[in-house]
């Protein structure tokens, strides 16, 4: 059991001596404030690893005829990889964080055989790193790729050899950039 503060200003800091490996965390507040206001503060700190998160859909189904990719997101940091997914024949979407700008990297082809004209790099929004939360919407449908962050939307053409994106099972959400290697998970 923790103490907590006592008015709505002060904060209270608690290391753990020992490590601690956990896919959840549950918080029961055992007592309230004397004067009968409730509320709750909490933010965990420490975790050695890379901040990623990888889903793996449990089967691969038809193409679909309409991608959609729709997630809010809150940082301080001003570089990072906030999503990630690719395919066997080259073909990836990836969402990073550049200096506060949000870039979207996409690929529709196989970079192997057309590397200069098979990816799109597009950036919209700047200051994405004020703590704030901002919403990302990306739509694809054939080559229109529709980009939205925070309500500005910019429409393009996505480049390759199909009109459907060829992904494999697992998506990466979170991550740290390897330096030099733009959309490179470490």
């Amino acid at each position: 059991a923790f103490s907590g503060n006592t008015n709505a200003d002060s904060v209270i800091y608690y290391k753990l001596q020992h490590a601690i490996k956990a896919r959840f965390l549950r918080f029961v507040p055992l007592d309230w404030n004397p004067s009968g206001r409730i509320g709750m503060r909490i933010e965990v700190y420490g975790c050695t690893y890379s901040n990623c998160l990888i889903y793996t859909f449990n089967q691969k189904l038809m193409s679909a005829l309409k991608d959609v990719i729709s997630l809010e997101f809150k940082t301080v940091q001003s570089d990072g990889i906030l999503l990630h997914r690719e395919g066997q024949n080259g073909d990836h979407i990836t969402l990073e964080l550049i200096k506060g700008k949000l870039s979207l990297l996409i690929n529709l082809g196989d970079t192997k055989t057309h590397p200069s004209n098979a990816q799109v790099n597009i950036t919209l929004g700047s200051l994405l790193d004020d703590q704030h939360w901002h919403s990302v919407l990306i739509e694809h449908f054939n080559n229109q790729v529709n980009f939205t962050v925070d309500k500005h939307t910019h429409h393009f053409h996505a480049k390759g050899e199909f009109n459907s994106l060829d992904l494999d099972y697992e998506i990466s959400f979170g991550g740290i950039p390897v330096p030099g290697k733009s959309g490179a998970l470490s």
